[in-house]
């Protein structure tokens, strides 16, 4: 039927259960154990059916039930005891006298990605979920954030096998009535629209609220009538592999991102950019900036870079955006005039110098440049990002590259299970998500009874095979398997046995394939009579990742043989619910990357929240986290040049640490009925995750070290018709233009040694300074343990003083070396800016002797 008018029926809900509707529309239920039973209660099939899409779930709930509802004095009860949950944490302001992130703060977090509950399709991976937890976190400390992404109408693809077990890929299409949005609107009451001039046509975007608990997330979507169908596809799939489409995604993010919160009136003192995609924030916050404090562009780029965060989450370099120049040029061509330069200078901020002009444009260094707090997300990540990217900063050593790191973290509340749930309120308290890092809470996981904590694990261990079941008879029901191979899935696995989990992206470095290294040998651990073993798999692979699929392939063979298929299983269609049903419910977390490629992994912190043991790799989060009374490892964290052989090692040493360690702990019994090593292992781990991996702790840190800074910087940087601003940009202006005369003569010791332990002895320089003064530089000798022919480790830094002036701006500098401890040592001289870190880090302002 043709000309179809469409239009949306909602329940009328009686006044007595009204506030459904408003809790409907704001994720914060999502991690409230409280307000998920609610929703439940009404009907728990239905629930179930509905994918936990509360919108979804409502429009299918008779009238007739919700008017029963209404006189439901239980109903009733809990409903009231959410409500006031909710106005609590969410519509009250906060109890803090003191405003998180310093006075008149906002900040704005740009992602391409957003992972928040399974029935909102606006992530893929890890990434997203991160970004989720990161507004979850942000919403419970009430600080005053906004988070800013992209609508994808097709989101992420769909998996599913075919008969071969090969990846096939589907984009079905959301529809918008069933996700909690709310369109924004302009002063005039129209819906606000933005524009981004790009080549041939301007990008229009319309522009869409979802409510976190107190957190704004605003999404951009340019599926409009007014745009060509290329231009509406720009918000169709999550990470195209069109590279053009692709930038055309970031250019959306970050330009019309920013462009969206000043249309709202919303100026950001602090913007957080989560990976590189959001890189053209900078760009277009610099505009900003300029035109709304009437000041130039060397003056706003103070502004900007000290008040901009950069987050990395890719260790591998090929990992990071990359766009020839000439696609990305048009894209910035309506800069020059707000700029006052030419295209090419403007290209030049994303272009690593030994490429050349004629290099692709990284965002990575875009991003790079124009922030001055940049972190990797794990300790060992934040080493390899130094080294990915010390050709930056040619002069320093990598130890001095100014990339720092901030551990990821999980939200606790949105990953632990309903069991785990019940034991925390009895023992922890009932608001035990809001204070779970303070120390007695922590320390009362260790008072919760064993027996108790056991049987909490295996209801969730049974209701994860119920669930297995189910999807396996869904998936091999859609390929019309045979009867005697749909009666198998009923009874694989078993309730009783150790299950190991493994789910994630199917990339190559992350080594699925590992465990199957020795069939005969892991068949055997997985039939053992006495302590028989399965592991469940679930993962995608990247459309485009034909060795990813490969993988998936192989492991579905091995799992179709005969004698294993009712212990190895693969579960199409990986998501968050998925996700959270494994962590939950299996007893060995299992995770392989090749190090150091994993960048952090925060599969496993969710994993341990719920008992559930990490047996990994020594890479990302784990690096930091294992301990032999948490879990256990594979390997001793060596780094090897040779892949093959790296794989042959550590699949024996898995095999070996599953044999003597793994599966003798877990059915150990000798104390009765449970594992008492194993559950001491249990709290442990759970103990960890609650005091040192939960998102609260990651985003207080971020606003510890970064965003309190930020703020304080972007008040005193404006103040005043940007005074401090503009005195900043003359005087880096005033080191760029002289730097280059600096010299430095090799230093001098009055004696040449051995020394002896507590002996002094003084160092001398003559520094050539050309048209600077002593009190624009810091001369600094930099001594420590030798390490190679060319690096020192262990450094310690002494400030050098100007004793005398030689004339014709040369200055002798000295200073006194104590010896501390014996060794071999080294020392060298430097010069470096005197001034605060931003500039002090600009590549080219540092001189060695």
């Amino acid at each position: 039927m043709k000309h179809i008018h469409t239009f949306q029926v909602f329940p009328n809900l009686p006044e007595p259960i009204a506030f459904l509707e408003e809790l409907s529309r704001n994720l914060w239920w999502s991690w409230r154990r409280d307000a998920i039973e609610l929703f439940r209660r009404i009907d728990p099939r239905l629930w179930d059916t509905s994918s936990q899409n509360t919108i979804v779930f409502a429009s299918r709930i008779s009238q007739e039930r919700f008017n029963q509802l209404s006189d439901d004095d239980s109903f009733l009860a809990h409903l009231q005891r959410v409500r006031l949950q909710f106005e609590n944490r969410v519509k009250s302001p906060p109890a803090e006298s003191k405003p998180q992130a310093g006075n008149q703060a906002k900040i704005a977090y740009f992602s391409m990605e957003f992972g928040i509950h399974e029935s909102l399709p606006l992530f893929a991976g890890g990434l997203g979920i991160l970004a989720g937890d990161h507004l979850k976190s942000a919403s419970n400390m009430a600080l005053p954030l906004v988070g800013v992404g992209l609508l994808y109408r097709q989101g992420y693809f769909r998996q599913y096998l075919n008969q071969d077990g090969w990846q096939q890929e589907s984009y079905p299409e959301t529809d918008l009535y069933h996700l909690p949005l709310t369109r924004v609107h302009d002063a005039n009451g129209s819906r606000l629209v933005v524009s981004i001039p790009t080549p041939g046509q301007e990008i229009l975007a319309q522009v869409w609220r979802i409510a976190v608990g107190r957190i704004p997330l605003i999404l951009l979507d340019t599926n409009l009538p007014d745009n060509r169908q290329q231009i509406r596809d720009i918000t169709a799939r999550l990470y195209s592999g069109d590279q053009a489409l692709r930038l055309a995604q970031e250019v959306l993010l970050g330009i019309g991102g920013l462009k969206v919160l000043d249309a709202m009136g919303i100026h950001p003192t602090v913007c957080h950019m989560n990976e590189g995609h959001c890189a053209f924030v900078s760009i277009e916050r610099l505009a900003q900036v300029m035109e709304h404090h009437h000041i130039d562009m060397n003056a706003a780029q103070q502004v900007v870079a000290r008040t901009t965060v950069f987050t990395t989450h890719t260790p591998v370099a090929a990992g990071h955006d990359e766009f020839p120049r000439e696609m990305v040029e048009p894209y910035l061509k309506s800069y020059e005039k707000r700029f006052g330069i030419g295209t090419d200078a403007i290209l030049a901020w994303g272009l690593p110098k030994e490429t050349g002009a004629g290099g692709p444009f990284s965002m990575f260094v875009l991003g790079l440049r124009n922030s001055q707090y940049c972190n990797g997300v794990s300790k060992l990540h934040g080493q390899v990002a130094r080294r990915m990217w010390d050709h930056v900063w040619p002069e320093r050593s990598v130890d001095d590259v100014p990339i720092t790191h901030i551990t990821n973290g999980i939200h606790v509340a949105s990953f632990v299970s309903r069991e785990m749930t019940l034991l925390f309120e009895r023992y922890l308290g009932p608001e035990w998500q809001m204070g779970s890092r303070r120390p007695e809470n922590v320390q009362r996981i260790d008072d919760i009874y064993d027996e108790e904590l056991w049987r909490a694990h295996e209801m969730s261990r049974s209701r994860l095979i119920r669930l297995v079941r189910e999807l396996l008879l869904q998936q091999y029901g859609r390929r019309n398997e045979p009867a005697p191979i749909m009666k198998i899935l009923e009874r694989v696995l078993d309730p009783d046995a150790l299950t190991i989990g493994f789910a994630r992206r199917f990339a190559a470095y992350k080594r699925a394939n590992l465990i199957l290294r020795d069939p005969q040998r892991l068949e055997a651990i997985l039939n053992s009579k006495e302590r028989p073993v399965q592991i469940i798999f679930a993962g995608k692979a990247h459309p485009q990742d034909s060795e990813g699929r490969e993988l998936i392939r192989e492991l579905i063979h091995f799992a179709q043989q005969a004698n294993l298929r009712h212990r190895i299983v693969f579960l199409e269609d990986y998501d968050l619910w998925i996700s959270r049903s494994l962590v939950q419910g299996v007893d060995v977390w299992l995770n392989t990357p090749r190090r150091p490629m994993e960048a952090c992994g925060t599969s496993g912190m969710k994993a341990a929240i719920n008992g559930v043991l990490n047996l990994s790799i020594l890479d990302g989060w784990w690096c930091e986290g294992y301990h032999p009374d948490r879990g256990w490892v594979i390997g001793n964290g060596e780094d090897f040049s040779d892949h093959e052989y790296q794989d042959t090692v550590e699949s024996q040493a898995l095999y070996n640490v599953l044999e003597n360690e793994v599966i003798p702990c877990f059915y150990d019994r000798s104390g009765g009925s449970m594992p008492l090593e194993w559950i001491q292992k249990m709290k442990a781990s759970m103990k960890m995750a609650m005091a040192d991996y939960c998102s609260h702790r990651m985003v207080d840190e971020y606003n510890q070290r970064f965003y309190q800074s930020a703020n304080n910087w972007y008040h005193k940087l404006l103040a005043n018709d940007a005074a401090e601003a503009r005195q900043l940009s003359e005087k880096h202006q005033r080191l760029r233009q002289y730097w280059s005369s600096i010299r430095i003569d090799p230093p001098q010791s009055e004696a040449d040694g051995p020394f002896r332990v507590r002996d002094r002895f003084n160092v001398s320089a003559l520094v050539h300074l050309g048209q600077l003064t002593p009190q624009e530089v810091q001369v600094e000798l930099v001594y420590g343990r030798v390490k190679g022919l060319e690096s020192l480790e262990t450094v310690h830094i002494t400030p050098m003083t100007a004793n005398e002036d030689w004339g014709d701006g040369k200055r002798l500098y000295t200073c006194v070396v104590s010896c501390s401890d014996p060794g071999r040592f080294g020392f060298a001289v430097r010069v470096l800016p005197n001034a605060d870190p931003w500039i002090q880090h600009t590549p080219g302002l540092l001189t060695w002797a």
